[in-house]
């Protein structure tokens, strides 16, 4: 008898993917990260997101460029890619200064929000943050993460 998912809307960031995708890091996030991409409809992601999960497939698994490729393909085809604007740049630099965050994570959250979904999967950031009343990070592996 065949269950059927339930989707939630959500932004995933690097790390989650990474999990998914490296084989051997830690069995137990591997698995609730492909649980956690396969049940996220509509899936966004940012070029950012693209770009650090290549890097890394590239620098620590020696990826071949034709497989790094077939990841682009399949992040376009899959699921809704954020491309970086002037808007979400400034955004990003406001959220810098109102909640104290890195760079590279004003970014991605900037990117979430452009993209309008409730939740970003992250596991570097701040648990149950709440970005402008409309974004809530959540941290998937932490136990009663409620994803």
């Amino acid at each position: 008898m065949a269950t059927s998912m339930v989707y939630q809307p959500g932004f995933i960031d690097t790390n989650i993917w990474l999990y998914a995708f490296i084989s051997g890091q830690d069995p137990g996030k591997a698995q609730i990260a492909q649980a956690l991409i396969a049940a996220t409809r509509p899936l966004f992601l940012s070029v950012q997101v693209v770009n650090e999960v290549c890097t890394n497939l590239l620098r620590k698994e020696h990826t071949p460029e034709a497989d790094i490729r077939n990841f682009i393909d399949d992040f376009y085809a899959l699921y809704q890619v954020v491309n970086l604007d002037h808007a979400q740049l400034i955004m990003a630099s406001d959220l810098r200064v109102r909640y104290s965050l890195s760079y590279w994570d004003s970014l991605i959250i900037a990117s979430a929000l452009h993209s309008g979904v409730p939740t970003l999967y992250s596991e570097d950031m701040q648990h149950h943050l709440v970005i402008d009343q409309k974004l809530r990070i959540v941290n998937p592996f932490l136990k009663g993460s409620s994803c």
